[in-house]
Formats: structure tokens, C-alpha cells, sequence
């Protein structure tokens, strides 16, 4: 009996604890609302189970359960893995798009996918990365609207070692940063070579989001296959409401925020979220969800105290024990007021002296740091082999600037972002205004590596000394800078692809102006090839790279790729670079550029100006065509005026619409060898052009270049190389140098 009564006590305080830890209600979801599906806490404003447990349906989640037990928390058609309303993030789970080919090259198996969040959810910029995965795989992802997309480019040849110590840099595999702000994304994957080369150990190529933090490349090896991939972790951020918080707090039935708390914005996209004010913790989003901080339960290193602790709501007071002086929180001290008086002196003087000493120290050492910072980047950036090519030069001639790094820092107002006026691969471009007035473009262009120092001077030697109608002038640069500086003359109309792809009534390209700019791009190009003292490949044609004087001039832009040849040359090897769209497919193929390149994507540029039409076209589905193959085949069907532009269909003669289309025609022919040159282009889009145009256009391409006097030799061998560049004056003090190599960069 004893025994027995004994025994009831332990089941007795177990009904207790029990009936306590029910009674408390968990502080991150409303009364009587479930706390968790399986693994994942559900915290308010999120909710499961029933509508009022959540904050209105945009949080409503699913929670379904399997009959082995197993509950599964579901965003949309998706799991989600774990919920934070600190960040105001959801992770969930989602699935790779993919395209697979067997060994002859026959596609398999192809899966793209999409993303459409509404309101008040946006894809997380800084938390996600654009990953593809494959060894001849293009992978490409657009918002439902076709504004703003993302892309990148893996190719390998050999079976690459797929390790977490191994970056995604385009072997195998790559990423990208998406922008700010996606609310959808279509994602697809396509492949250059249908995997023929590769389908013995990557038969399938794979896209995905992916979050950073957990993305292992190990996981990836290129042998995978759709059945045996793992879905990818997604961070989705959230707002309370997609209104500013003045809006929300206004209207105090919609608020979200509850008491102790303050609202502020989400940095991708528009909305608010809720946090406690400093001193309180809990769920901001439940109306007393935020509870005053005990700091004197904690009176410790978090919330320091030497003396009495009393909390008081929000804060806590610390006193110091009778006989002590001082702030609790930082220190008691027993010392009498004469001593704090001679100590505090005594201290202040101190610290005055440390300051002085410590502040002109300090102005030495920044001083001789300068020096020494612009003494490396001078030479980093070029500025000594820049020097060895001007003591051998001819000084007869005009001189270029060469600019300090602070005579650029104000003439763009620090670079200032208002300032900007395009980016690309090769770098930024300021609008800047000079000490004596004349405005300016300065491109601060990313950084040279070494192996690249002598092709940057060498192009720098080059566009110093072209002086053509129709190609932008460089007026100067800066070497001393961290980022190599050039300075171009300023083209106020902006780019041709501003003209053709954002038509607008008020100013539309007419016909005639079409042919006059189509004329002198043609020209200027035929001078790059033919009539410079040597000759020069641009390699990156396109409408953006040509820009619109105060007359509609056209003036070719953006030398960052351009390459010059010796006298006995007839084509580079290179990394492939350019523009998808513009990009010549014999030069993709090869790697082998020459004059012929250019005059291909001068073809598609042609294709643009009778269209209208932008180089990669999107049609009703969202598929992307190519527009220079597009223009081709409706040229093969006699059916060009399909597709000429609407602006100009009722206004051009018919039979100089043709006779464009079929010089643009033969730019396209997919072998070089079949089409015409820049000069023999040019010489037809003159005798096309009107006579009360020809005179302006035939002044613009027959201007010789008069300032050019010195050459440009450049002998090549295994030993060395020598440029000669007469067209600078550097001052032997380094604090007046500055110049801006421009690196090549894989862009499309």
C-alpha cells in the first residue's frame, strides 16, 4: 500500500508539467494554432491548419501527411524546408531544368521549368546563385515579361573533377548573379552540339537556382541524370505588405506590425517588414508578440553589470554599489573626485598629444602610401612599357593627355552612380566635365592581368592615333588609378539600338538617315581594315557599340576587344568573345577571327536597321530566335518585306529596300569566304544612297586620317615584341601618369 501510494506521486507532478507546458502558448503562433508540419516551424504571420491562423492567404500553407506519419510542408506546388521571420525568408525545394541526348546527338529527355511568385513574395537576389551544370550546355533564364534575364555558358571537353574545392568558372560548370527584385523566372537549357562530343560521361546538361550557402559541386557529377538528381534549396524573400510603411501604419486595421516594434523595408523589392524595437524579442507580426527583454536574467557579457541590475520596459539600470562611482553597465570605480580630476586632465592632455602625434603619422604614412599605391598601379596598368615605347618615338607629333587620377575623380564627381551612362563586359562609362568645361566619357574598365599589359598598350597606342569622322575619339587616360581610366570625346544622342528597339514618334530614324548611318558605319569600318597604318579588327559590332552625334553622325564605340594585326597577318586565334546574335558562327566554331568577322556582324546590324527588329528576337511562346537566320530565310522566300520596319515600309523605295537586304544578305553567308569586304560593302551602300546625301557620306569615308604620322609596328617572334607609340606624352613624375587597359571579357 505504501509502495502503491508512492508510486502515484510521480504520475501525479507528470499531470502537473503536463497541464503547465499546455496551458503555454508558443509565442510564434496565434492561440490555438498548430506550431509546426513535421520538421518546419510555421510562425505567424504564416499559418496551417485553418485560414485564422494565418495572416491572410498569401501565408496560408499546406501540411499533409503520409500514412507512415511523415507531414510535409508545401509553398505553392513546392515543400519548404524552413521559414525565418527574422530575415523574412522561405527555403523551399526545387527542381532542375534539364535537356538529355543519346550517343548520336538525339535529344532524349527535356524539362524546363518556371517560377511565378505573387505578391508578397520576390526571389532573393543576394541569397541565390543561377548555377548550370554540363560540358556543352547554354542555360538562360527571363521573367515572364522578357525585361530582365540572366545566363551563362558551360563547355568542357574532358570529364572534369566535379569537387566543393573546384569553382564554377565555365568548365563544367557556371554561375551567375540574378537580378534584384524577380518575381518569375523561365528557365532553359540548350546545347550547342546536341553532347556529341561529350555523351560518354555528360549525357545531360542541368539549370537551376540554387542557395549559396548550400550549394556543393560535389553533388553534381557531370555523369548524372535526371533520375537520380536531388531537388535544390530556393531562399523566396517576403514582405508583411507590398506598402510603404507610412501607408501601412496609417490605416491601423491592415497594419502588421504589432506593439514594440518598428517597420522597415525590404532591400529586394517593394514592401515592409516588421522587427521588435531594441530591448524586446519575440514575433514582431503578433500583437504582443514582442516582449520586454529581462536583461538582469542575463546580467552578463550580453548585458553587462557591475553593480544593481534593475530591468526597467525596453532597458535595464545598472547602479554601482554604495562607495563606488561610475555607470554599472561600464565599469564601478572607487576613486575620490580629486584623483577623477587629476586623472581625467592628466588623460585628456594625453590623448591630445596621442592625437596630434597619431594624426601627422598619420598624414605621413598616407602620403607615402600614395606614392607607393600609385607607383604600383602605374605599373601594374602598363605605364613602364608605355614609357620604353615613347623613348623610341617620334615627338613631332600632336600628344594625347595623360590625366591624374583626381583631375578624373572630379570631373565625375567621384564616379558618382548618377553619372553612369552604360556598363559591359569591359567596364563602366562616366559622364564627366572637365576643369575647362568640355564633357567627357571616362570608362574605368576592369582590371589588366599581366600576360594581357602589352596588348592594352599596344591598343592604346592605336586608337590614339585614329582620327576617322566616324569612330570615337580617345582624348586621353590615366594609369595611376587602381582601374585603368580612358577618356573619350562625348556622344550626346545616345545608341543606335536606343533608336531602333525604343522608337518613339516624336523622333523616328528615317530611311534616308538609316542609309546614311548604315554608309558611314560601313566606311569607318572599311578604314579599320584597310587604310589604318595597320590593320584592326573590332570584334564586337553591334547597334549599342554604334553611337548618334549632335548631327545623327554614327560613330563606332567600345575598342575593349579590338585587336591589330600585323601587315602580314590575316586572322587572330582567339577566345571566343562577342555578342550572341552578332557573333559570327565560322568564328564561334573556330576561334579564328578575321575581317570577315566584322563584316558578318555589320550583316546583322544592317538586318536591324531594316527591321527594327533586335538581334535575338522573342516570340509569343518566349523562344528566342535568331534574327540574322530569321532574315536569311525570309530573303530565300522573297519575302523581306515581311519583316521591314513599319516606320519606314511606306517611305523607302522598294528597290533600295532590296538592294540593302542583299548586301546585308551576303554579310550573313554563313562562309566567310563568300562575303564582301568592308570596302566593297561601303562602296554599294554608296551608290544606293540618294545624291542629296552622297556628298556628306562620301566626305565621311573618303577623310584621310592627318594627324596620324608616326607607325605602329609590331614585330613578332619568340623573344620579344616591340610597339611603336608616338601619339602620348607620360611626365617621367608618376603623379601626373594615368592610363586604362582594357582586359578582354567573355560577355553575351
Amino acid at each position: 500500500m505504501i509502495l502503491q501510494r508512492w508510486g502515484l506521486l510521480p504520475m501525479m507532478l507528470l499531470l502537473v508539467v503536463a497541464a503547465i507546458t499546455g496551458a503555454t502558448a508558443n509565442p510564434d503562433v496565434k492561440d490555438g494554432c498548430q506550431e509546426r508540419c513535421g520538421d518546419v516551424i510555421v510562425p505567424y504571420p504564416f499559418g496551417i491548419g485553418e485560414q485564422r491562423c494565418a495572416m491572410n492567404s498569401n501565408f496560408f500553407l499546406r501540411c499533409t501527411s503520409t500514412d507512415d506519419g511523415h507531414h510535409e510542408l508545401w509553398f505553392g506546388f513546392v515543400p519548404a524546408r524552413h521559414i525565418s521571420v527574422e530575415e523574412g525568408t522561405v527555403i523551399i525545394d526545387f527542381v532542375p531544368a534539364f535537356d538529355c541526348y543519346d550517343k548520336s546527338g538525339q535529344q532524349v529527355r527535356l524539362y524546363n521549368l518556371s517560377m511565378d511568385l505573387i505578391d508578397p513574395y520576390t526571389i532573393s537576389e543576394s541569397r541565390n546563385m543561377f548555377t548550370a551544370v554540363g560540358c556543352d550546355t547554354i542555360a538562360m533564364g527571363t521573367n515572364k515579361e522578357a525585361t530582365s534575364g540572366v545566363g551563362c555558358l558551360s563547355l568542357c571537353t574532358v570529364n572534369a573533377t566535379m569537387s566543393k574545392e573546384n569553382s564554377c568558372s565555365g568548365s563544367g560548370c557556371c554561375q551567375t548573379s540574378i537580378p534584384k527584385g524577380l518575381k518569375s523566372l523561365n528557365i532553359t537549357v540548350q546545347s550547342l552540339r546536341n553532347h556529341t562530343t561529350v555523351s560518354e560521361f555528360n549525357p545531360c546538361g542541368f539549370a537551376f537556382l540554387q542557395e549559396k550557402v548550400s550549394f556543393n559541386l560535389s553533388d553534381w557529377p557531370l555523369s548524372r541524370t535526371p533520375t537520380d538528381f536531388d531537388r535544390s534549396n530556393v531562399v523566396i524573400e517576403w514582405v508583411a505588405q507590398t506598402e510603404t510603411c507610412e501607408e501601412a501604419r496609417a490605416n491601423k486595421s491592415s497594419y502588421a506590425c504589432g506593439i514594440n516594434t518598428n517597420c522597415y523595408y525590404s532591400d529586394n523589392g517593394q514592401g515592409y517588414r516588421c522587427a521588435c524595437n531594441e530591448g524586446f524579442e519575440g514575433n514582431p507580426y503578433l500583437e504582443k508578440g514582442c516582449q520586454d527583454i529581462d536583461e538582469c536574467k542575463d546580467a552578463g557579457k550580453r548585458y553587462p553589470c557591475q553593480g544593481k541590475c534593475h530591468n526597467t520596459i525596453g532597458d535595464y539600470e545598472c547602479k554601482c554599489p554604495l562607495g563606488m562611482r561610475g555607470d554599472g553597465k561600464r565599469g564601478c570605480r572607487g576613486f575620490g573626485i580629486i584623483t577623477i580630476i587629476i586623472s581625467v586632465v592628466v588623460g585628456v592632455v594625453g590623448v591630445l598629444l596621442l592625437l596630434i602625434g597619431g594624426w601627422w603619422l598619420y598624414k605621413i604614412m598616407e602620403k607615402r602610401k600614395s606614392i607607393k599605391l600609385k607607383q604600383k598601379f602605374f605599373r601594374q596598368n602598363g605605364g613602364l612599357l608605355l614609357q620604353q615605347q615613347l623613348s623610341s618615338s617620334d615627338q613631332g607629333i600632336s600628344k594625347t593627355k595623360v590625366f591624374s587620377s583626381e583631375e578624373l575623380e572630379t570631373a565625375t564627381d567621384g564616379f558618382n552612380v548618377n553619372r553612369i551612362l552604360g556598363q559591359g563586359g569591359q567596364g563602366t562609362v562616366y559622364k564627366g566635365m572637365l576643369a575647362d568645361g568640355v564633357i567627357v566619357a571616362v570608362k574605368r574598365s576592369t582590371m589588366v592581368s599581366e600576360e594581357n599589359l602589352e596588348g592594352f598598350i599596344n591598343e592604346v597606342c592605336i586608337l590614339s592615333q585614329i582620327n576617322q569622322r566616324n569612330i570615337v575619339r580617345l582624348l586621353g587616360c590615366c594609369l595611376e588609378a587602381e582601374v585603368p581610366l580612358l577618356v573619350y570625346e562625348f556622344i550626346p544622342n545616345g545608341t543606335l539600338s536606343e533608336y531602333l528597339h525604343r522608337q518613339n514618334e516624336e523622333f523616328p530614324l528615317s530611311w534616308e538617315m538609316r542609309l546614311q548611318i548604315a554608309a558611314e558605319t560601313a566606311g569607318a569600318l572599311s578604314y579599320l581594315h584597310s587604310a589604318a597604318s595597320i590593320p584592326i579588327y573590332h570584334r564586337d559590332i553591334k547597334s549599342t557599340n554604334i553611337l548618334l552625334d549632335h548631327k545623327y553622325r554614327a560613330k563606332i564605340a567600345d575598342f575593349g576587344t579590338s585587336r591589330s594585326l600585323s601587315v602580314d597577318q590575316t586572322h587572330l586565334t582567339t577566345n571566343v568573345q562577342g555578342t550572341f546574335g552578332y557573333l559570327d558562327p565560322e568564328y564561334f566554331w573556330s576561334s579564328r577571327f578575321t575581317d570577315k568577322s566584322d563584316v558578318y556582324s555589320f550583316g546583322v546590324v544592317l538586318a536591324e536597321l531594316l527591321t527594327g527588329q533586335k538581334a535575338i528576337l522573342t516570340n509569343e511562346s518566349q523562344e528566342h530566335t535568331n534574327l540574322a537566320a530569321h532574315f536569311v530565310l525570309l530573303m530565300e522566300e522573297n519575302r523581306i518585306f515581311d519583316i521591314v520596319d513599319a516606320q519606314i515600309k511606306e517611305h523607302c523605295p522598294k528597290e533600295d529596300v532590296i538592294g540593302v537586304a542583299n548586301i546585308a544578305e551576303r554579310c550573313l553567308n554563313l562562309n566567310g569566304k563568300k562575303r564582301p569586304t568592308m570596302k566593297q560593302v561601303t562602296s554599294e551602300l554608296e551608290r544606293i544612297i540618294p545624291l542629296s546625301q552622297k556628298k556628306d557620306v562620301q566626305q565621311n569615308n573618303e577623310e584621310a586620317d592627318q594627324s596620324i604620322t608616326a607607325e605602329v609596328v609590331s614585330a613578332w617572334d619568340d623573344a620579344s615584341t616591340s610597339i611603336t607609340c608616338s601619339s602620348f606624352q607620360v611626365d617621367q613624375a608618376l603623379s601626373s601618369s594615368d592610363v586604362e587597359p582594357l582586359v578582354p571579357f567573355k560577355t553575351w
